[in-house]
Parts: C-alpha cells; structure tokens; sequence
C-alpha cells in the first residue's frame, strides 16, 4: 500500500509530505484548490506523461517521491528482485520533472527507465479516473474490464503470445506460396546456369594457370631457340663463360698464392663458376622440357576462351567463376525442394491455430463464467444506485477463425435494460450521462475488488449523482475500503461522512503567488468541513448536526 508521498514544486503545491493512512481515505477542499493533486503526482511517480507544465512558476525542477509497504505484494517483491532492484523491502518511487520537460525516474534510489516505473506501479495502484464512464462507450473496454474482474490477464497474454506465433507462420506460408513460381522459375534458372559451369568445371586458380601455359605454349618456339643460343654462349660453345670463368679462376689462384689478401676474391669466382654451371643445367633441362604440342595449346586456347564466354554472361572475371558455381550450387540447395518447404510451413501454422483456437477457447469458457457473474454484482449495486429495474448483462458472442484476434474469439459488450419490459441494449444506445456515471462506478468498484493491488484510488468517480445514492457510493467505497486501502476524491458529503481517514486541500493565495496544502483532519474538522460541503456559504448548527449524522450513521 501507499504510505508517504513526498511532493516539492509540483503545480501549485510548494512542498507537501504527507504519511497516508490505511482503509478508506477521502480528499475534499473548495473547488479549485487542488485536490486531485496529489493524484496526479502519483501518476507521474507511476511513470505517466509529463511535460514543463508540471514545475511550479519559478523553480527549476518539481521531484515526487512515493513509498510503498510492499510486505504483503508478493508481485511487487518479485519484481523487483527479477531487476536488482529489491532493497530490504523497500520500494520508494520517484520522478524529477525539469523545468524544461525532461524528467529522471528512480526506483529504490537507482535511475530507471520509465517504463520500468509503469510496470512497476501497475502492481502497486490502480486509478479509476472521473472520465473513465466516458470509456464504456468502446467495446474494447468492456473486454478488457471483465478479463480485469475474472483475473484472466495471464491467459489474455498467453492467447496473445499463441495467437502472434501463428499469425507469423501464417505470413511465412502464404508469402511463401505465393512466390512459388517465381521459385520455381528461380530454381529453373539456377540449374541451367549450374549446368554450364559444371560442364567447365573450372578449378580454383586453374584460369591463372591456363593463362601462363597459354602464353608459354605460344612462344614455344622462340623460347627453344633462345635457349639455345644462351646454352652457345654459357657452356656448349667455344670461348663459354664457364670456360672464361675458369681461366679467371686459375689466374687468380696463383695470385692469392702470392697474397693472401685475394682469398675473399678466389671465393667470390669460385661460388660464380659454380652457379654458371648450375644455371646452365637448368636452362638445358627448361629447354629439353619445352615441347610444342598444338593439340594441348589448341585445348588451353579453347578452355580459356569457355571461360571467357561464361564470365561475359554473369558479368564477372573468369577467375570468380568457380566461387560463383560454389554460391549458386548453394542458394540451389537452399530452395530446391518448395514443396515440401510450403507443407512444412503449413503444418507449421496449422499447429499454431490450433494452439491459439484451444487456448482461446479455454479462455472464452471461463469469460462466460465470470460474465454471468460480473453482471450479477452490477446488476445489483446499480439497482442500490438509484437504478431499481435496471439490469446490465455481459453479452459475450464467439468470433469467427477471420475475426479472431490477439485478445481471443470473443466479442464482450455490456447491454443495459434500463427498465423492466424494455429490450437490452448495448450501453452506448440507452444509457444517459448520469446512468453511465453509476453504471461506471459500479463496474469499477467490482473490478476493483477483484484487484490485486492494494491501493485503489478513484478521483471524483461519484460526479452526476447526489442523495441517497450518494450515500450508497459510500457505502460500497466504505466497504472496499475494509479490505484495501482506498483514496477519494470527493466533493460530495455523503461519501466523505464514510472516509475512515480525512484529508483536507486548501489553497492560500497572496499578491505573489499562490500555494495548496494538504491536512489530516481530526474528528471535528471532519464535522465541520461535511458541514461545509452540506450547506455551502455558512456553517449553522443544523448543518453541523446533519454532518455529525452522516458521520455516526458511517460508523453503524
């Protein structure tokens, strides 16, 4: 439950710390003076909307800070152990809004993102709006009340995680199939192109090696006579270098008998008679290998060409053409066999409507269990509510597979027999302004009761009656108050008369500025400030005396 709430330099409050009790607590003031305030700091430290609107004329920023009793929210503590952000129990809620709209939020002290605050506050308060009767008019409400009432969320949300599932399958069967022939075609293609590179069959570095066979092969000729030639002049003729170079050696031999200072010398030529004679080998053994062979030149001119050829068509090099044989080999692979691919998928889908079609129906079951029983409660506190033949029935109508959605295959909408004989109608249709606002209240306190959190707060959700249904609106947020702690906005007395807590809004102005505070009432500043919203401008001892009633009939 809320137990303190912290406020500085939000609207027109300047500061406000204020412990808030158990059981139902209401709030009253003049019209004007803030009360719905604090509301609505609540729901920025719950992680709504905020904007510069929100810092009070003069200062820099506005910091909102809210604590929790957490020990009996079990859900809260999990939550906050799954994020690291469990801290003895503690959970404290805060939001700072700079004067410029940019705001920080934290949880136990930590910075947080806003939207870990909104899941967060779910669990911690639900707010029931004055304009939430205004809501009723769509049936997308109406489904999401009663699935709020029967404690059906999880099993909305496994509906809804089945039914996405399947719509995903389903849209990679059908895009599938529909592109079968252009895969069909596509696998025509692949395999024609394929064909013609595996007759090539062109190797990994093989076209390189073509190309310096190719240009060998050419200059066969003129390579064997130049070999020739060089083998006259460096061994087989007369006057050859190594013939040259062994005289030199011979002379230079005797010298460095003379002077030992030669010796580097005789080494030098000695290692350049040696690499003569072995270049000279090489070059008779690359002469004798040469050979001019027209049919492997004529088979070498014909591959490269072929090679030529297919690189034209794809449009790239032909030494990429067995990385492109590769990677259409692949993609082949990859979409061959679309048949059995669509069936597959198929099945796929299939499984998954089936999974949705029987979750959804396990959940529709338990709508029209909780529907009956949903328009039973409201049925009767309507009745108590100035409605006395009114009837509202929870119509729940199954959908088609085509209509089916994220939500199920039910269509929920409340109809209302405003009076007995008259037909039921869907609430939009026959419902005036002030029916609404109690069938509303009505619904929420239900739905409310149903909640797992522990704190219910409903801002003016009494506005458009007065009376003794006033007095039964009491009553019934009396009577949730026993069981969970509940914060009212009120302007009228009959509801505040029931509040086991007062809180009071006032509001001082000056030249300068203006400032709104918040007071916990003792017992006879409650009598007097009913007295006040009894009869208006004075205060006179009768009604102080009809407040004291309302008060002591509260407490029967």
């Amino acid at each position: 439950m809320l137990s303190h709430i912290n406020i500085s330099n939000f609207a027109i409050v300047e500061s406000l710390d204020l412990d808030i009790p158990n059981k139902l607590c209401v709030i009253t003031g003049e019209t004007g003076a803030g009360k719905s305030i604090m509301i609505d700091a609540l729901g920025l430290a719950l992680g709504n909307r905020a904007d510069s609107g929100s810092v009070r004329h003069g200062a820099d920023k506005a910091d909102i800070l809210a604590s929790f009793d957490i020990e009996t929210n079990q859900a809260a503590q999990d939550w906050l152990s799954q994020h690291d952000l469990d801290e003895d129990g503690e959970c404290i809620l805060r939001r700072v809004i700079n004067k410029d709209g940019r705001s920080r939020s934290y949880i136990n002290g930590r910075p947080t993102p806003m939207s870990s605050l909104k899941a967060l506050g779910e669990m911690l308060i639900s707010i029931h709006g004055q304009h939430e009767h205004q809501a009723l008019l769509k049936k997308d409400t109406h489904r999401h009340l009663l699935d709020q009432f029967s404690g059906l969320n999880t099993q909305v949300k496994h509906v809804a995680d089945t039914y996405n599932q399947w719509q995903q399958q389903q849209k990679a069967y059908e895009k599938i199939k529909n592109n079968a022939k252009e895969l069909n075609d596509r696998v025509d293609l692949l395999r024609f192109q394929l064909g013609e590179l595996e007759a090539l069959d062109l190797q990994l570095n093989e076209f390189t090696q073509l190309e310096k066979e190719h240009k060998r092969l050419s200059n066969s000729e003129g390579l064997i006579n130049q070999g020739h030639q060089a083998l006259q002049v460096l061994s087989l003729g007369e006057n050859t270098a190594t013939d040259s170079v062994a005289s030199i050696l011979q002379l230079v031999t005797e010298m460095q008998q003379q002077d030992d200072s030669l010796s580097e010398t005789t080494e030098l030529i000695t290692s350049a008679e040696i690499q003569l004679q072995e270049a000279a080998s090489n070059l008779q053994q690359y002469v004798e290998s040469l050979d001019i062979d027209p049919e492997r030149y004529q088979w070498i001119d014909q591959r490269i060409a072929s090679a030529h050829q297919l690189a034209r068509k794809h449009h790239i090099p032909p030494n990429q053409l067995p990385e492109l044989q590769q990677a259409l080999a692949e993609e082949l692979t990859s979409i061959e066999g679309g048949d059995e691919k669509i069936e597959q998928l198929l099945a796929q889908a299939t499984a998954s409507q089936a999974a949705f079609l029987e979750k959804a129906q396990t959940l529709s079951k338990k709508r029209q269990q909780q529907g009956k029983k949903l328009s039973k409660i409201i049925t009767k506190q309507i009745q108590t509510l100035g409605m006395p033949g009114a009837v509202v029935n929870v119509i729940i109508e199954p959908l088609s597979i085509e209509q089916a959605n994220a939500n199920g295959i039910d269509s929920v909408e409340f109809h209302v027999q405003t009076n007995p004989g008259q037909p039921s109608k869907p609430l939009y249709k026959v419902a005036s302004g002030g029916e609404l606002s109690r069938i509303s209240l009505s619904i929420q306190v239900a739905c409310a009761a149903k909640s797992n959190v522990a704190t219910l707060i409903f801002d003016e959700v009494d506005v458009g009656i007065g009376g003794a249904v006033a007095q039964v609106v009491g009553e019934l947020l009396r009577q949730l108050g026993n069981e969970n702690q509940v914060i009212c906005v009120t302007h009228l007395p009959q509801v505040a008369a029931q509040g086991h807590h007062h809180l009071h809004v006032n509001k001082q102005t000056s030249k300068d500025s203006t400032h709104t505070g918040i007071n916990t009432l003792s017992q006879d500043e409650k009598t007097t400030e009913i007295a006040r919203m009894l009869g208006g401008l004075s205060i006179t001892e009768q009604t102080l005396a009809h407040a004291r009633e309302l008060i002591s009939e509260s407490q029967c």
